[in-house]
């Protein structure tokens, strides 16, 4: 076989008396992608920083580059030897241009004055090769977020980088900037570039993986070839236990459950047009549909976030059609945003802070704030949704995905909502994370609270909910509920998102309006 371009033997790391890595192992050929997946604390990142120089590694393992031996620990050498990690959160400075960007601390200069000339002119030929829209002027802080991933990737290819890792690189992303990212890493593929990719996305994995290896607490799993990919043995491999135990569904959601929400012939003039539907007490509903379809936007409407131009809310019997958030809570409604950190909480501040911001005024006595009862709440909350965290001080920005989605929730159910909106409540978290979250979901429903909840993931909805409505182009197109010895299926919601007719009669349990 070819010499691997990248291998990492036997690589551990030990932080005190915390062992993060034990005896790892992972080797990448040029021309390939090969995905790392893990879950959070799994050890992924402290190895890629030990590839990166950041940290050293404990005596006995080694790192080649290409065959031959890299000295760890030292980030130019990692550089000089071809090694680009592109980070979660992007490490530009949106107040300078492209070019300057990409020529941060290594600028060009004659006679201590930089070269602006220079920069630019080497940075056209790499922008090009990425087949952008801007160019080497432009100030970062005026380009979108995939732009920027762009502009990180555009860095690694000016460094001559022949490895690059790129770590959760669509999370902020659109569904377009999404499909030209894809673009450029199969180019960088076909032009032999090795390709570290770290997610917790398993459509990602499947489309763009040619081998994938699993990390779990600090050890390594094992490598899957492609053609032996499945969610089943990545889920196993990740958390040591079985798929079917992944998803938990044991309320009875077609019991006596009440009528808590309805919702009539909503509209918001534009994309949303005449949506009708309604959720029961202890119901898990889910909401599905292409990107774009407007599942988001009429979630909006209903938390009164946007204004409807027509429509109806009702709650309990009662209308209440929210002309605002405010409006939304006071009537037991909550929203669980898609953007945890630009729309839900606040990063600098601590666990505490975020659970209790909207409850404060309830506890307060003569107008002091008391803060033993939001200590107290706090910590409550942490325990009742298995919070990692030392302590309630914590600032939410460094905690990981799943931790501050938790905190989110925490937040909301302090409201002691009669229906919650989850839109996209997963997204970003690791798989440990996500069945935690799907089993909170799950109690939350034995209560007898009314859920909606929004997701991009067939299989996800499929485990969770207990009726799926499909949203097409702003409308609801149909529903598909499970019947004896009928279960949801990925076709049956699939056929309502895209209008395909099916070759065979549709089931009993999809009606379509």
């Amino acid at each position: 076989m070819m010499t691997p371009m990248l291998e990492m033997r036997s690589i551990s790391k030990t932080f005190g008396a915390v062992r993060a890595l034990r005896d790892v192992s992972l080797s990448v050929h040029g021309g390939e992608v090969h995905a790392l997946m893990g879950e959070n604390g799994a050890g992924k990142s402290t190895l890629m920083k030990i590839l990166s120089g950041a940290y050293v590694p404990d005596p006995g393992g080694e790192v080649l580059v290409n065959g031959q031996p890299m000295h760890t620990g030292n980030p130019r050498e990692a550089r000089a030897r071809g090694i680009a990690v592109i980070y979660q959160e992007l490490s530009l400075a949106p107040n300078l241009t492209v070019a300057e960007n990409l020529f941060l601390g290594e600028e060009p200069a004659t006679a201590g004055v930089v070269n602006r000339r220079q920069m630019l002119r080497e940075t056209r030929p790499i922008l090009q090769r990425l087949g952008v829209t801007f160019g080497p002027d432009t100030l970062v802080g005026s380009l979108s977020m995939g732009e920027r991933q762009l502009v990180e990737v555009a860095r690694a290819l000016g460094a001559n980088a022949r490895i690059i890792v790129m770590d959760e690189p669509t999370t902020s992303l659109s569904s377009r900037e999404t499909e030209k990212l894809f673009d450029v890493i199969a180019d960088l593929k076909a032009q032999g570039i090795a390709i570290v990719y770290i997610s917790h996305r398993m459509e990602e994995i499947y489309r763009l993986s040619d081998r994938c290896s699993v990390l779990r607490d600090g050890t390594y799993v094992g490598t899957l070839e492609r053609e032996n990919l499945s969610a089943a043995r990545l889920v196993s491999m990740m958390v040591g236990r079985d798929l079917s135990t992944f998803y938990k569904k044991e309320h009875k959601a077609t019991g006596a459950g009440d009528v808590v929400l309805q919702v009539e012939d909503m509209s918001d003039g534009r994309l949303i047009k005449n949506c009708s539907f309604e959720v029961r007490r202890g119901e898990v509903l889910g909401v599905s549909g292409l990107v774009g379809s407007g599942r988001t936007e009429l979630a909006r409407l209903i938390y009164g976030a946007d204004s409807a131009a027509s429509g109806r809310v009702i709650l309990e019997g009662r209308e209440v059609t929210p002309k605002s958030p405010r409006e939304a809570l006071d009537h037991g409604i909550v929203y669980l945003t898609e953007d945890r950190k630009g729309l839900g909480l606040f990063l600098d501040m601590t666990i505490s802070e975020n659970v209790n911001i909207c409850v404060m005024e309830r506890d307060a006595k003569a107008g002091l704030t008391n803060f033993r009862r939001a200590a107290q709440r706090a910590r409550q909350a942490m325990s009742a949704l298995a919070v990692k965290a030392p302590s309630p001080r914590i600032t939410v920005g460094a905690l990981s995905g799943g931790n501050q989605q938790k905190v989110l929730l925490a937040r909301l159910l302090e409201l002691d909502p009669k229906v919650i909106i989850l839109d996209e409540p997963t997204r970003g978290v690791d798989v440990g994370a996500k069945s935690e979250i799907y089993r909170l979901i799950d109690t939350l429903a034995e209560r007898g609270m009314a859920i909606i909840m929004i997701s991009s993931e067939l299989p996800e909805i499929i485990g969770v909910a207990d009726r799926v409505i499909v949203m097409r182009e702003g409308r609801i197109s149909g529903e598909v509920a499970a019947a004896p010895g009928s279960p949801i299926t990925q076709e049956a919601v699939m056929v309502l998102s895209t209008g395909d007719a099916p070759d065979t009669p549709e089931p009993a349990a999809a009606r379509a309006e």
